[in-house]
């Protein structure tokens, strides 16, 4: 889900900028500073959407730069359990497929691409044995986030799943959905005549 976070921090501003209009000038040294940022409770951030509040600027001896106390809103990303996501598959492997999810990639393990026996061709497709149905880079899908992981906090882990219902590519959920519904024959139920 995306995120709009209030953070306070001391922003640097190089000389170079001294002469330009002080926000923007701010503005430019927090998305620096911050654009790739990745933290465990945050998330990771995309943008800086305002710059709120900016105090008197502090020049410390041997550095030249003035430095700002700074409030301001950072859009971020933070994968969520259960969040339902849309994206593009950007890579194929024997293992599985890379989705793009915003800032950051996820991936799907070759047993949750879909409800059937599934293997791996060289030309970075994947294909159903029974239901025919193929995955290839640049396929759009819908996916559910299942494992989130921040222990690598410069490579977070994200675990995707398209074996659920009105999950998977696009293409395969609206043929789904064309799909006659099937009524399914309960047994009967053989009475017996003991007495």
């Amino acid at each position: 889900m995306f995120y709009t976070v209030t953070i306070k921090d001391h922003i640097r501003v190089p000389p170079i900028n001294f002469g330009n209009d002080i926000t923007e000038s701010v503005r430019k040294s927090i998305q620096q500073k911050f654009t790739g940022f990745i933290d465990a409770n945050i998330g990771i951030a995309v943008d800086v959407v305002e710059v709120k509040d900016i105090g008197e600027g502090v020049v410390i001896p041997g550095d030249g730069a003035s430095y700002y106390d700074t409030a301001f809103d950072l859009l971020v990303y933070r994968p969520e359990l259960q969040e339902v996501i849309l994206g593009r598959i950007k890579d194929i492997t024997d293992f599985g497929a890379f989705i793009t999810m915003g800032p950051i990639d996820g991936m799907i393990h070759v047993s949750q691409t879909m409800d059937d026996f599934v293997s791996f061709s060289k030309e970075k497709v994947l294909t159903g044995r029974d239901t025919k149905q193929v995955l290839k880079v640049n396929d759009l899908c819908r996916a559910r986030v299942i494992a989130v992981s921040f222990k690598e906090i410069t490579n977070p882990k994200i675990g995707l799943t398209m074996r659920q219902p009105n999950l998977g590519k696009l293409e395969w959920i609206e043929a789904l959905s064309k799909e006659p519904a099937k009524e399914k024959e309960k047994p009967k139920k053989e009475k017996s005549d003991k007495k």
